[in-house]
């Protein structure tokens, strides 16, 4: 059983879809997620609390921070944006496919675990992930 599910962003950020796989998986197996993208990635994170998902973009956001910041004048890769290339790094760095096992059509989350597309350009995308369940 295979699909696509579309994720609307707007800007950098954590955009949780759990609630979409949730009424798509049925019976028992292996979803694997993967992200049709070189500038987002893919995260397991806490969902009971915003703070965390806000911290851990401020954290990236610091730890590569865009192009046109003097620290990042290395960079080579600079015609799609100051953005676009520190993208591809912080997707370069964090996983852009997960593995979640289903049972009785149930991901195993933990009781916080929620499932997130990583934005990392400004501009707003429409990102695309397979989801496969076999």
């Amino acid at each position: 059983m295979q699909t696509t599910f579309t994720i609307p962003t707007n800007g950098p950020g954590l955009y949780e879809f759990t609630a979409d796989l949730e009424s798509w998986v049925k019976g028992d197996g292996l979803l694997t997620l993967f992200v049709r993208h070189t500038s987002c990635s893919l995260l397991i994170q806490e969902n009971a609390d915003p703070s965390v998902q806000a911290d851990l973009a401020a954290f990236l956001q610091r730890l590569v921070p865009d192009g046109n910041d003097p620290a990042m004048s290395w960079l080579t890769h600079t015609l799609e944006g100051a953005d676009d290339m520190p993208a591809h790094i912080k997707a370069a760095m964090l996983p852009v496919n997960l593995s979640i096992p289903v049972r009785d059509g149930r991901m195993l989350l933990g009781t916080w675990q929620g499932i997130y597309l990583f934005e990392h350009r400004n501009q707003p995308h429409r990102r695309q992930v397979a989801a496969y369940l076999a």
